[in-house]
């Protein structure tokens, strides 16, 4: 029986390993991609890589801006939106929480509402920078959220909103973000996958209510009940629909190397998807040959063993 520590620890490095797993593959055609025996955390031989000055095990804005928001939320107990913000800044403008404090990836429309937070706009309406815009870059950090959460199920859809707007305000991306965050929860309780999916679906509905604009966007664009299907791509649908995919593999590095295998947005796929693999498989479910190579555990160990402290006590 797994126990909650297991899956937060699960959950936190799943997601850090699934994005550094998938940092040398980005940007590469599912055709480009290496045979599913071949995906590792190096490479295989002569492999023309993503980020060639990249040592193996460095995970990418994914996983540092996962970092910011848990260490913003351990920080004050709560979804401090301007302080979560000002994290986001510090990590595009001195690395915060990137390995070697080096920032190689930043998402345009991430970069366009950083860009409107130094100018002093505020973080519920810098999101909103492209109105339109419905790419991966507040599901692909949003986990902490739910390992950190111990409100209801309301309170977390709504700060998985909140999360969202600060980069990305589109009413699809903060469905998104919250359908994730309540899927985790589902599974850090020990639900099986379909089922901790279909549960959260229900609680998003009857959230929402019949007649909203999140409703809407929940049934017209995510398509709960449709068979998921993606491309690889940064729309944030795409992402949770290839987590969906991946995480029809049994093992977490079946779904992580499931989600690389996608093509395109490889390391945000497979942080999305590792990271609910880790809370269904727990710590020990993660290889250890790719533990043992991410970079960056200094950093990241004191976090983690705040969270657990904090939610295990």
């Amino acid at each position: 029986m797994l126990t909650l520590s297991d899956r937060i620890r699960g959950g936190f490095w799943g997601l850090l390993v699934g994005d550094a797993v998938g940092v040398p593959y980005e940007f590469h055609r599912a055709d480009r991609i290496p045979l599913y025996d071949e995906i590792d955390m190096v490479p295989p031989a002569g492999y023309n890589r993503t980020y060639p000055e990249l040592k193996p095990g460095t995970w990418s804005d994914d996983g540092a801006q996962a970092l910011c928001l848990l260490d913003s939320l351990l920080a004050h107990g709560t979804l401090d939106m301007r302080d979560f913000a000002e994290r986001l800044v510090a990590w595009e403008e001195t690395g915060l929480w990137a390995v070697d404090g080096y920032v190689f990836d930043c998402g345009i429309q991430t970069m366009a509402a950083l860009r409107k937070l130094r100018e002093g706009v505020s973080p519920t309406r810098s999101g909103f920078v492209k109105p339109e815009g419905k790419g991966n870059g507040a599901l692909m950090r949003v986990l902490p959220l739910a390992l950190w959460h111990q409100g209801g199920d309301a309170e977390l859809i709504e700060n998985a909103h909140l999360q969202s707007v600060v980069t990305h305000g589109h009413v699809t991306n903060q469905v998104c973000s919250a359908l994730y965050c309540v899927w985790a929860r589902r599974l850090i309780e020990g639900m099986d996958t379909e089922a901790a999916y279909e549960q959260a679906v229900t609680t998003l509905r009857e959230h929402y209510g019949s007649n909203s604009e999140y409703r809407e966007f929940l049934e017209q664009d995510v398509g709960p009940d449709e068979a998921p299907v993606t491309d690889g791509s940064g729309y944030v649908v795409a992402t949770l629909h290839a987590a969906r995919l991946a995480l029809r593999e049994s093992t977490y590095e079946g779904v992580v190397k499931k989600a690389i295998q996608f093509g395109e947005d490889t390391d945000t796929n497979a942080a999305v998807a590792g990271g609910l693999a880790g809370v269904r498989s727990g710590i020990e479910g993660i290889p250890e040959r790719w533990l043992h190579l991410m970079r960056g555990r200094e950093l990241a160990e004191p976090l983690l063993e705040k969270l657990v402290e904090q939610r295990t006590v």
